[in-house]
């Protein structure tokens, strides 16, 4: 499999302090299989669907580390990238380092403080399945300085900026439809709600690609006052299910927890939640779309 253009989210794991528990919950809620896989810097597990990769789960090596799920972007030089999120405002958390022979992987915090990373392939390119049941389908960004955010990704990752809106006043965007990098079509777009000032919600394309919805990579939107002033900037990480309704009473019943409950959108019907240990992530039935 080849590596992901720059700038595509490519991979995702999450933080656990407990991996027994985490492969019970996430095995359950989205029938992931588990492979245990040694490193020079310790053993993650590799969840598969089909056999295929769609995601890791990673042991907290620090009980103070929060439990989270990450995002990381493709980078074709991880130190080159690196250097461009310090010179764009952002920085460093922890600096390239090759993982054995699968990737180099670095960690980040944009202006705004939201963490993300950087992974350059090595053996492992990053998803072997997404925009299906049960694998990833779309993150985006959530933040509080949506000027100096939009500014920071642009001149980081080479992103154009096409305005969009949201479902409704509460919800964030949901994801595509259609496809993993692709918002479905004729999906709502709106110019900044004030003049001079960023719109609300910015779906991200890929510099060279057509700036518009569908050829949508991943966004940003604007933390308002709907959202808890203690809540953090961060990247919502999404995952398609053949039913949002049924995910959430699994989910329930395995000890997580709905953190925003199931809303129909233009692109189907979504929901927040948090796995039994706490890490939040977002679910899409795009079948539902329309």
């Amino acid at each position: 499999m080849a590596a992901f253009a720059e700038g595509v989210p490519c991979w995702a794991d999450v933080l656990l302090s407990d991996l027994a528990a985490g492969r019970r919950f996430y095995g359950e809620l989205f029938g992931w299989t588990f492979q245990e896989i040694a490193t020079d810097y310790g053993t993650f597990t590799r969840a598969l669907l089909g056999g295929k990769d769609v995601a890791g789960l990673v042991p907290k090596p620090d009980g103070r580390m929060p439990t989270v799920w990450n995002i990381y972007f493709a980078a074709q030089d991880a130190a080159a990238t690196a250097v461009r999120v310090r010179e764009a405002g952002g920085r460093v958390i922890t600096p390239p380092v090759w993982i054995d022979e699968f990737c180099v992987m670095a960690t980040a915090a944009d202006p705004g403080g939201a963490v993300f990373g950087i992974w350059q392939a090595g053996s492992h390119p990053g998803f072997a399945r997404r925009g299906t049941p049960g694998s990833y389908g779309w993150t985006e960004v959530h933040t509080r300085q949506p000027r100096a955010v939009d500014a920071f990704y642009r001149a980081v990752f080479g992103y154009e900026m096409t305005p969009s809106v949201r479902p409704s006043s509460a919800a964030p965007p949901a994801p595509p439809s259609t496809a993993p990098s692709a918002p479905p079509s004729g999906a709502p777009s709106a110019p900044p709600s004030a003049e001079g000032a960023p719109a609300d919600v910015v779906l991200w394309t890929r510099r060279g690609e057509p700036p518009d919805p569908r050829h949508a990579i991943g966004g940003r939107v604007v933390m308002g006052e709907e959202y808890p002033a203690v809540l953090p900037a961060h990247f919502l990480t999404y995952f398609v299910v053949a039913d949002c309704d049924q995910t959430l009473r699994t989910a329930r019943r395995l000890g997580g927890r709905v953190l925003k409950t199931a809303e129909d959108t233009p692109y189907g019907r979504f929901a927040v939640l948090a796995d039994n240990q706490g890490a939040a992530f977002a679910v899409i039935d795009t079948s539902a779309a329309g």
